[in-house]
């Protein structure tokens, strides 16, 4: 089975440093952006399964990298989860409403964080799992 891949997209050096920090454990194949234009274009090249995508960053936003790659049917299935230091209920829903699939605010806790990654990569399996079994599905019913 492939590892899974995590992109961290975060400008502060120190941060990414210590999200790979906390998930050096797992077996995950990681790859980092410093903006958000660059975070669009790992996207392209790397295929994360799960983004860990911090809200201030250059170029574009986290609200912005979101909401595209939601849009996009190519990558609307990644994982995104919002890691950042703003914590206020607007800003919660601002990342809801860009379409990210869950919300970790800083200073980050390892065990919540491990945790949450793990979770998200299996929900994305197993969507991905119910996606290939549903044209499975359609092809036997078209024959």
């Amino acid at each position: 089975m492939p590892k899974n891949r995590v992109l961290i997209a975060d400008d502060n050096l120190p941060n990414v440093e210590l999200l790979e920090a906390y998930l050096s454990d797992k077996d995950y194949e990681i790859a980092m952006a410093a903006d958000g234009r660059e975070t669009l274009d790992k996207v392209a090249q790397f295929q994360p399964d799960l983004i860990l995508l911090d809200i201030m960053m250059p170029k574009l936003s986290g609200f912005e990298v979101c909401k595209i790659l939601k849009k996009d049917p190519a990558t609307r299935e990644i994982m995104i989860l919002m890691v950042t230091a703003l914590n206020e209920p607007g800003d919660i829903e601002r990342a809801v409403s860009a379409g990210c699939d869950d919300f970790l605010s800083k200073p980050i806790n390892k065990l919540e964080l491990v945790k949450r990654v793990e979770n998200m990569l299996k929900l994305r399996h197993v969507t991905d799992e119910l996606e290939r079994l549903r044209r499975y599905i359609d092809g036997m019913e078209d024959n």
